[in-house]
């Protein structure tokens, strides 16, 4: 491998990690139409292995908007990235997927909360404004009231 497709996958790593803290960061601060711009037009979303909904990114944003605000305290931190960048003969690809780990709170502004924790996995695709999400499974492996 040249050092040029060295910095560009580098550089393709350090964009997909910017989509997916984009992804914790929309969520957590309300921000839904951030969340949406994360998304290819045809992305979606499944959180039915954490007890939700699957479908377009739109669809599943506006059930998050509604599930999550009765919790205005909340924090998801993604852990343990696992990315893989399409390998096009030594040369990146436009398709990349990202495994992690999450540790979720929600919570009020008092009384108690709920943390959970599990995986996620989002699959990408390198478009014209950079890497957007195409798909984004949540599969929850515990939660603790």
């Amino acid at each position: 491998m040249t050092q040029r497709v060295d910095l560009s996958t580098v550089l393709d790593r350090l964009a997909i990690d910017e989509v997916v803290t984009g992804y914790a960061v929309a969520v957590d601060d309300d921000d839904w139409p951030g969340f949406r711009a994360l998304f290819t037009p045809d992305g979606r979303a499944d959180y039915t292995g954490a007890g939700g909904i699957e479908g377009p990114a739109g669809e599943v944003g506006d059930w998050l908007a509604g599930t999550l605000r009765p919790c205005p305290v909340r924090q998801h931190l993604i852990v343990n990235r696992r990315a893989r960048i399409q390998d096009l003969g030594g040369y990146p690809g436009d398709l990349a997927e990202l495994r992690a780990d999450y540790l979720r709170s929600l919570g009020e502004l008092s009384g108690p909360g709920l943390m959970s924790g599990g995986r996620l996995t989002f699959g990408l695709v390198r478009a014209e404004p950079g890497w957007l999400l195409r798909t984004v499974t949540v599969t929850e492996k515990w939660r603790h009231a």
